[in-house]
């Protein structure tokens, strides 16, 4: 017999898909994109299309083990859920007695984008617990307070409207290649005679499709952003009537942006001045223009004042005023669901604690993990993330899991690297076989999933385990008993007006729901900024550029030492380091992309194993000379599982512990390699 069910993509990518799932006798045999969706609109991305593949993996986990050899052999034995609830609850108590509870560091990511298993019943444990919070910063949170500082809010122009624009700028943006469900809008504006530009230190699948690439140096997007303003003020093309209604110290930003003259933008981005200013012109002259900027910006030392930067672009220009105008970076803002009574913080204060837990920097936790830091780590519970491949410094990351004083529980679904060193490790459902409640990052609409497909072996929610890890630990509260159907209307239990009214029949009957925000969606028409007065505030006193340290034009003496700028950007075909037991993926991110001048003199050639390198490591990756990157950059798509690769290391042993300007981010793409051959 044949059904179809209902799902929603959980990866970590702002389409967030609505998939319909064809069932036979039980078992998946086709994933599709939901035609009814306004962004989904019928199809779905390449990966997950082929994600059934990965439902039925021979080499998926499916029961709970113990580590039987040395932290990073990979060596397990399956034992009994009892077993496993029990040795994870003692280790956590006996840590927390030793050390105090702080010791204990729960670290997840956005292994799924469901609110419920990516931050709800595990916020409420670890919260009753007392252990350490982590300020999960690795990805998006430079550009976040950047935008805030811009805008006092974070919200975005719809994808929907992206069809009406006549200027498309994708800015760090590979929508083609990670944001899939906006290039049918951008074609769309395309056949209606748009032009689309793509701002971009890589030629990726979008900006070979685009009708102007400019190809900008790492790290210098503030640079650009102030140089193009220098052109809008000069020439007086900016929008002085919005400005004087909407925004707030004009003048000196004009004054600033004049110190950053197009000769100037050149040398400091590659970029030549006649496109800058030509850009500049055409920015501000096109009716209706957006931006579409993504956090490939946000991860390099200036990236948080960069995203700022950007941001003000389509003030000075009015540009929020038109139907297909503004920018969009995130949508997740205007998702206003109540995570506050999901998490229940409050719980802290009923914890042997009997206080607010201290906050940890995720992109930092080489140090958190080798450096004695009032208390140390002595115990983590990893799920959603993979921090043995996906963290920079991985060097002291992994020193820092093999510590033999350290017990290390992993929710997991395939034995990643990280698994490999773990203590204990818990087989975790898929998307298809939970209930969860999604928001969105690249579009306004609020999403519904159930079950699709049965859990297989003795696979559990992320959600269930931490009820049963609370059951362990003797927590007796009543939300430890709530319901996945609980946790949800306590969610939609928001007073916000973007979101109140929407209930879980609603979802139930529906499966999405945009928020209330009325169509077309302007958020900054007339004004509405998050300032008392509603109007932007520039603050040009924060954008002073000065080139990364990983950088050409940084520090001299590790410049001359290690001459090329690596970019670690994510690959088209993977999501992280999610899809890295498929040979495909592996493939492509096996890979290190090098400009031929680069590599003549190195005497490399294209398929050449090479030899990646810098003080803090070393990487083994097969050259890719094929012409989509500048002289004197190398991009090696990510994130490739370590073991996989030649010498058993990782990209991340070349990046820098090093943080973002704003937020506490990793700085993933300011980053200096030199680069050798190894042989064929």
């Amino acid at each position: 017999m044949l059904e179809t069910k209902h799902s929603v993509c959980a990866l970590d990518c702002p389409d967030a898909c609505s998939v319909l799932v064809t069932i036979e006798d039980g078992k998946g045999k086709r994933m599709r994109g939901n035609p009814d969706h306004p962004v989904t609109r019928g199809f779905l991305c390449a990966k997950v299309t082929q994600y059934l593949e990965r439902e039925y993996h021979p080499d998926r986990l499916l029961y709970p083990m113990k580590r039987t050899g040395a932290k990073g052999e990979g060596r397990f034995t399956r034992i009994s859920w009892d077993e496993a609830l029990d040795t994870i609850a003692a280790n956590l108590q006996r840590v927390a007695a030793q050390h105090g509870p702080e010791s204990i560091l729960p670290f997840s990511y956005a292994g799924t984008m469901g609110v419920l298993n990516n931050a709800g019943m595990d916020r409420r444990f670890f919260h009753r617990l007392g252990a350490s919070r982590l300020d999960r910063t690795i990805c998006s949170t430079a550009g976040m307070v950047g935008m805030t500082e811009a805008y006092g809010v974070r919200y975005s122009t719809e994808p929907e409207q992206f069809r009406h624009s006549k200027l498309i700028i994708a800015w760090g943006a590979n929508i083609h290649g990670t944001n899939v469900h906006l290039w049918p809008f951008v074609q769309e504006a395309i056949r209606n005679g748009a032009k689309f530009y793509a701002i971009d230190p890589v030629k990726t699948r979008t900006a070979a499709l685009a009708h102007k690439h400019f190809t900008i140096h790492p790290g210098t997007d503030m640079a650009l952003a102030l140089g193009l303003m220098h052109v809008i003020f000069a020439e007086g093309l900016e929008d002085r009537d919005y400005l004087s209604q909407h925004a707030r110290n004009v003048e000196a930003l004009k004054a600033h942006a004049a110190a950053y003259p197009p000769d100037r933008v050149e040398a400091l981005t590659g970029i030549a001045k006649e496109d800058i200013v030509s850009l500049a012109r055409e920015y501000a002259t096109t009716r209706p223009a957006a931006i579409r900027l993504n956090y490939g910006v946000n991860r390099s030392e200036r990236g948080g004042r960069s995203i700022q930067a950007v941001a003000y672009l389509p003030v000075i220009t009015g540009s929020w005023k038109d139907i297909g105008g503004g920018l969009q970076l995130s949508t997740s803002q205007a998702h206003q669901i109540n995570r506050a009574a999901l998490e229940m913080p409050e719980l802290q204060m009923k914890s042997a604690l009997g206080r607010e837990a201290r906050l940890c920097n995720m992109s930092e936790l080489g140090r958190l993990l080798n450096e004695e830091n009032n208390p140390r780590v002595h115990a983590m519970v990893v799920y959603n993330s993979n921090p043995g491949a996906i963290n920079p410094d991985l060097t002291s990351v992994n020193r820092g899991l093999r510590r033999n004083d350290l017990f290390l529980a992993v929710l997991e679904q395939f034995q990643t690297d990280t698994a490999d060193y773990a203590d204990v490790v818990l087989p975790v459902t898929t998307f298809l076989e939970h209930t969860d409640l999604y928001g969105a990052y690249g579009h306004y609409y609020l999403q519904l999933a159930r079950p699709a497909l049965p859990a297989p072996g003795e696979t559990k929610s992320n959600v269930e385990i931490f009820r049963l890890l609370a059951e362990r630990m003797g927590f007796d509260e009543p939300c430890f008993q709530d319901t996945e159907d609980d946790m949800i209307r306590t969610l939609l239990s928001s007073e916000h007006p973007f979101v109140k009214g929407i209930t879980l029949e609603q979802l139930e009957r529906e499966h999405f729901v945009r928020l209330n925000l009325g169509s077309p969606y302007q958020p900054f028409k007339d004004g509405g900024y998050g300032t008392p007065d509603g109007k932007c505030e520039f603050k040009p006193e924060t954008l002073h550029y000065e080139p990364p340290v990983e950088s050409r034009r940084g520090d001299k003496a590790l410049s001359a030492k290690y001459p090329l700028e690596m970019i670690c950007s994510k690959n088209d075909n993977s999501m992280n380091s999610t899809f890295g037991h498929r040979d495909e993926a592996d493939s492509e991110t096996g890979e290190l992309w090098m400009h031929t001048i680069d590599a003549a003199p190195r005497q490399i050639v294209d398929g050449d194993l090479v030899r990646i390198y810098n003080d803090r490591g070393s990487v083994m990756l097969k050259a890719s000379v094929n012409g989509s990157v500048a002289q004197g950059v190398v991009r090696a798509p990510s994130v490739r599982w370590p073991k996989r690769s030649a010498n058993r290391q990782g990209i991340n042993v070349l990046t820098s512990p090093r943080l973002t300007d704003l937020g506490g981010g990793a700085t993933f793409f300011s980053c200096l390699v030199q680069v050798e051959r190894c042989g064929d």
